[in-house]
């Protein structure tokens, strides 16, 4: 009878078409974002290179499994996982019935300690979305990629972009310089909300801070875990710092960084709010409030509690309506819309999850 019921819920998965909330695109070639850039900054990589703003110059600070991609997502024809569009089509948006895919490019540029090469590479790296990823499928949709300590550089960029319907977020990488609740970043949040556009949140394996408020850790296993921290910190800066009290049609995408410690995070937020919030006289509401009315979640990576079934608690103390599907494709811990979730759900909150939050949150 079981496996009749599960035969059943994947046929219905498979009919239901998804958002996924977290595609990486690849580069065919190291030199491939360069071919985007001015000739003055193109000149600059070649003589001195990119870099990262982490201990290890020019590569990713821990060794990643299989460097950090599915073994299956390599093409057929060569070249990085998630670098060819064909490819991507065949693998991923045709057979999971994928009606949007939103892009989400990781790299330097936002890391910048240069600022002029941080806005170059920023450029760069949207135009490289346009020209090899949303132009040519219309299902794909960028990420406004932005030199965030730069809020004057930042807003010039997204300015250029903001009538380019192949975009549908703003990208701002959370370890920043500092907490993402600055008033620095601020002018960001105002045209964000004026364009009616989300701030997506993607958890990165480098920035300007270490994942761990102790240091940088000494292994890829506590660099993998401490994401979660990453998320929580800007969560909690942005609540605190009023942003949005201040910004309260802002809508924020906090992506691939799970979802477990959302709950006990709102709740001990909301227990120190009620007996400090004196010192924050900015903030009209509970912590928890501002969570619900403007701030989203992916579902991947899904943590699953040792009994299954007390993932429906899980659910619904988050939320099943700040909830929407990712699969990470093609990092190796990807998840397939049929195995995410393993404990059962009404179609309305499938639905939702799997598809309607994110075309409401996007616009789409």
């Amino acid at each position: 009878m079981a496996d009749t019921v599960l035969e059943r819920d994947r046929t219905a998965d498979a009919k239901l078409g998804i958002v996924d909330c977290d595609i990486h695109p690849g580069f065919r070639s190291k030199g491939e974002l360069a071919e985007y850039l001015p000739e003055g900054w193109k000149r600059h990589a070649r003589d001195f290179g990119l870099r990262w703003t982490n201990p290890f110059l020019g590569a990713l600070p821990y060794p990643r499994l299989g460097h950090g991609m599915r073994q299956d997502s390599y093409p057929p024809g060569g070249g990085a996982a998630g670098s060819d569009l064909d490819f991507m089509r065949e693998q991923l948006l045709d057979p999971l019935n994928v009606e949007f895919g939103m892009l989400q490019p990781l790299g330097p540029g936002p890391y910048q300690l240069n600022p002029g090469l941080a806005a170059a590479l920023c450029g760069a790296y949207n135009d490289w979305q346009v020209d090899r990823w949303t132009s040519k499928e219309p299902r794909l949709k960028g990420a406004i990629t932005i030199p965030q300590e730069d809020a004057a550089a930042s807003i010039k960029e997204i300015e250029a972009r903001k009538d380019d319907k192949g975009f549908a977020q703003i990208a701002v990488a959370p370890r920043g310089m500092e907490g993402a609740g600055k008033q620095r970043y601020w002018p960001i949040y105002e045209l964000a909300e004026s364009l009616d556009l989300p701030i997506g949140m993607h958890v990165a394996a480098h920035g300007y801070r270490p994942n761990t408020g102790s240091g940088w850790v000494s292994f890829y296993l506590e660099e993998h875990h401490a994401v979660s921290h990453q998320v929580q910190n800007t969560l909690a800066s942005m609540i605190f710092e009023g942003v949005f009290e201040r910004f309260p049609k802002l809508k924020v995408v906090l992506i691939e960084g799970g979802f477990a410690w959302v709950a006990p995070l709102l709740w001990r937020m909301d227990r120190e709010w009620e007996r400090l919030k004196d010192e924050v006289p900015h903030l009209k509401k509970k912590p928890s409030d501002y969570f619900r009315s403007n701030v989203w979640l992916t579902t991947q990576p899904v943590e699953e509690p040792p009994k299954v079934k007390r993932m429906t608690d899980l659910l619904r103390w988050v939320g099943t309506d700040r909830l929407m599907f990712s699969t990470d494709y093609p990092h190796w811990d990807f998840d397939h819309p049929e195995r995410a979730f393993k404990v059962g759900m009404t179609d309305e909150v499938k639905r939702a999850i799997m598809r309607d939050t994110a075309r409401a949150v996007y616009n789409l």
